[in-house]
C-alpha cells in the first residue's frame, strides 16, 4: 500500500508529464517545420527540439524567422546523422557537435545552429548526478518537439525532459533563498548555470528567460519539488522548500564541483568547435554582413578548413572594410 507522500509524487510527476505533453506538441510556424523535414532529409534521428530565443520570441510567427533558430537533434547512434568520422567521435567524447545550416523555405532563407547528441548523452547530463549543467539548465526551459520518429522516441524524449525538470528544481531548492517567490529560486538558479558556464549575458538575463512565463515556471517548480520528494510550504507568494542543512550544504559542495568544471568544459567545447562546427565560416560571415552591411562569400577551401582558411577570409574582411565599420 502507497504512502500518502509517495502518492503526492506520483501524482506530482503525472502532472509535469502532461503539462509537459501539452508544450512540447504546441504549434510552431509552418516554414520552421518545413525547415526541420529539409534538415532531416533522409536520415532518420529520435527527434529534434526547437528552444531558444527564437522560440521565446514567439515561435509561431514570422518573427521568429529573422534571426537564427537553435534546434537539438537527438540521436539513437551517432552515425545515424551525416558527417566524418572525426566529428563523430568529437561528439562522443564531448558532446554536443554544432552546425549551420541555411536553407530557402517559400522563397525565404531560414537560418538555424543545429546541435547534435545521442539520447544517452541527454539522459546522463539531465539527471542529478551529472556535473555538467548544461543541458538540464536549456531543457528546463520550453521547448518543442518538431519532429519525432515515432511514440517510443517521443516517451523517451518526454522522459529526459522531465527529468531536467527534475534536477533544476532540486537545484533552485538547494542554490535558491531559504524562503521566497517562485520567480527568486529561478533566477537564482539561472544566475548561478550562467556563472559556471562560458557565457557572457546581461544581469538581467535570467528574468528575461522568465518573462511571460511566470505561472509555467511555478507550477514546474512545486511540482519538482513535490516529486522529487522535496516538501514545500506556501505562504501566499512565498515558498519554502523543505530542505536539511545537511542537503544544503552537501549540495552546495556539489555545486562547487560543477563550477570549478563548467568553464574548463566549455572552453574545450569552442576548441572543438574550431575543428568540428560545420558551416562555421558562413555563420560568421552572416553575423558580420547583418552587423556591418559587408557580404563575403567564403570559398569552398575556408568552408571547409576554416581554421586554414581564417587568414584569407579575414584579409578579405578587412579589405571589404568590415572591422572599420563594426
Amino acid at each position: 500500500m502507497s504512502r500518502p507522500k509517495d502518492t503526492e509524487a506520483g501524482a506530482a510527476a503525472t502532472r509535469i508529464a502532461r503539462h509537459l505533453t501539452a508544450e512540447l506538441t504546441l504549434p510552431v510556424a509552418p516554414e520552421i517545420t518545413a525547415f526541420v523535414r529539409r534538415l532531416v532529409g533522409a536520415a532518420r534521428p529520435l527527434a529534434v527540439l526547437f528552444y531558444g530565443s527564437a522560440l521565446r520570441g514567439g515561435a509561431s510567427g514570422a518573427d521568429a524567422l529573422d534571426g537564427v533558430l537553435d534546434f537539438y537533434v537527438v540521436l539513437d547512434r551517432q552515425s545515424d546523422w551525416p558527417r566524418g568520422v572525426w566529428s563523430r567521435l568529437a561528439n562522443a567524447v564531448l558532446p554536443p557537435n554544432v552546425e549551420y545550416h541555411a536553407f530557402v523555405v517559400d522563397g525565404r532563407e531560414v537560418r538555424a545552429k543545429v546541435a547534435l547528441l545521442t539520447q544517452a548523452q541527454l539522459r546522463a547530463r539531465t539527471r542529478w548526478a551529472s556535473r555538467d549543467t548544461t543541458l538540464w539548465a536549456r531543457f528546463c526551459q520550453p521547448v518543442r518537439l518538431v519532429w519525432v520518429r515515432d511514440a517510443g522516441a517521443a516517451d523517451a524524449v518526454l522522459g529526459c525532459i522531465a527529468r531536467a525538470i527534475g534536477t533544476a528544481t532540486r537545484w533552485a531548492a538547494v542554490l535558491g533563498p531559504s524562503q521566497g517567490t517562485p520567480d527568486d529560486f529561478w533566477t537564482a538558479l539561472f544566475a548561478e548555470t550562467y556563472a559556471t558556464e562560458l557565457r557572457v549575458e546581461g544581469r538581467n538575463r535570467p528574468a528575461i528567460l522568465l518573462d511571460g512565463q511566470q505561472r509555467r515556471y511555478g507550477v514546474m517548480l512545486r511540482d519538482g519539488w513535490l516529486a522529487g520528494g522535496v516538501g514545500v510550504t506556501q505562504r501566499g507568494e512565498t515558498w519554502a522548500p523543505t530542505v536539511s542543512i545537511e542537503a544544503r550544504r552537501a549540495g552546495l559542495e556539489r555545486w562547487r564541483t560543477c563550477r570549478a568544471l563548467g568553464r574548463p568544459l566549455n572552453i574545450a567545447r569552442l576548441v572543438k568547435a574550431a575543428f568540428t562546427f560545420r558551416g562555421g565560416a558562413a555563420y560568421l560571415l552572416w553575423k558580420i554582413a547583418r552587423h556591418t552591411g559587408v557580404r563575403v562569400s567564403p570559398s569552398r577551401f575556408e568552408g571547409r578548413h576554416p581554421l586554414l582558411g581564417a587568414p584569407t577570409l579575414l584579409w578579405r574582411l578587412w579589405r571589404r572594410g568590415a572591422f572599420r565599420r563594426a
